[in-house]
């Protein structure tokens, strides 16, 4: 039998009390859409992340799609990227009419290069969406420095995997104009079918996604700008409000599952992935690089053990992409990248015995 990617069954044993009654007031009250927990985990996501304003949406997508919609993207106008990333980055850009522009990543983290981000801005950049892969942050320090140089141009961290995570003891979705994360089952803090939420500290901003969310409403039937059906439902925030019981607990278990892997992996022909020393990451997927990747994805599937890759093609490669986008920058990294990453199984309640069959299973595949 082989061990579960990401064990959503073990997590749901430990949490099922509480989450069971917390779906069962939903069924109760009959709230569906925008009941009491759509506010109370918009509350509680805010303290969480330490920013004035959260705000549920449908899914990771919906939120970078309502970010950029509340800055008023226009087409024509450049939103600078990395190729290295889910779709749902350059998709919403596209959606907009606007014009992904990407620059490389550090080859070493897979994060958004920040030095090559200045060299890429023009007069129609009108934001700048570093991803924060894999559950670490990128550089939003110097990520913002550039922006503010260049006349404020917002930022938009894309958290859909790092929330939870720390830079410079500050937490991710709260480092910048907006912060953007994902609900997805799989994701560090999941629910159980599709949700989002955005972070920010401008009241403005915050008012116009809560507009948008829910068709441009400002007030019922009438609507002061163009919106989408963009809401997270009441039954998949109280999800969410039952796992934030635990999730403390969880972040810890996921940065000392990562340390151990890495120890254990530290003398196997492989690259790890650098964790900067000011900040952690929080291990959406536990990524690696090897040569020959896929010989060693099916050695691994023999012996039961899952792997994934994130991601097997940059999306200046991607045909919806590559007539839609500006290369600011040789994209070498994000090429080598995608020929080498492969994700190995992860959760918080991934316990030492399926990590050493993982790694035994690894230094067999690779011998």
């Amino acid at each position: 039998m082989s061990l579960p990617f990401i064990d959503l069954k073990a997590q749901y044993a430990a949490l099922k009390p509480s989450i069971d009654a917390r779906i069962q007031r939903v069924l109760d009250h009959g709230q569906y859409i925008m009941g009491p927990e759509v506010k109370e985990l918009e509350t509680a996501l805010a303290a969480y992340a330490g920013t004035r304003h959260c705000i549920t949406v449908a899914s990771g997508t919906e939120a970078l799609l309502i970010a950029l919609m509340a800055l008023d993207l226009q087409p024509g106008d450049e939103v600078i990227t990395t190729p290295f990333t889910f779709a749902a980055t350059a998709e919403t850009i596209v959606l907009l009419g606007g014009v992904p522009v990407f620059v490389d990543i550090e080859p070493d983290s897979c994060n958004l290069d920040a030095a090559l981000i200045e060299a890429a801005i023009t007069p129609r950049t009108k934001a700048i969406m570093p991803v924060s892969l894999y559950g670490q942050v990128c550089d939003m320090d110097a990520i913002n420095a550039i922006a503010a140089r260049h006349g404020n141009i917002p930022v938009i961290e894309d958290a859909a995997q790092s929330f939870g995570a720390t830079y410079k003891g500050r937490k991710s979705c709260g480092l910048s104009t907006w912060g953007a994360t994902s609900f997805f089952p799989s994701k560090p803090l999941g629910c159980y079918g599709d949700g989002g939420a955005l972070f920010t500290d401008d009241d403005a901003l915050a008012q116009a996604a809560r507009e948008i969310r829910v068709h441009g409403q400002s007030q019922r039937y009438t609507h002061t700008r163009v919106g989408v059906g963009g809401r997270m439902d009441t039954l998949q925030c109280a999800v969410v409000l039952g796992k934030l019981e635990r999730f403390d607990w969880e972040i810890a278990q996921r940065l000392a599952i990562g340390e151990r892997y890495q120890q254990l992996i530290g003398e196997l022909p492989l690259q790890r992935l650098a964790v900067r020393e000011d900040r952690d990451c929080v291990w959406a997927q536990f990524t690696v690089q090897v040569d020959r990747r896929d010989a060693v994805a099916e050695a691994l599937k023999q012996a039961g053990i899952p792997t994934a890759i994130h991601y097997p093609k940059p999306l200046h490669r991607q045909p919806a992409y590559e007539q839609r986008c500006r290369i600011a920058t040789p994209l070498a990294h994000a090429e080598a990248a995608a020929r080498r990453v492969m994700s190995l199984p992860m959760s918080a309640d991934l316990t030492e015995a399926q990590q050493d069959e993982v790694v035994a299973a690894l230094r067999a595949a690779l011998a």
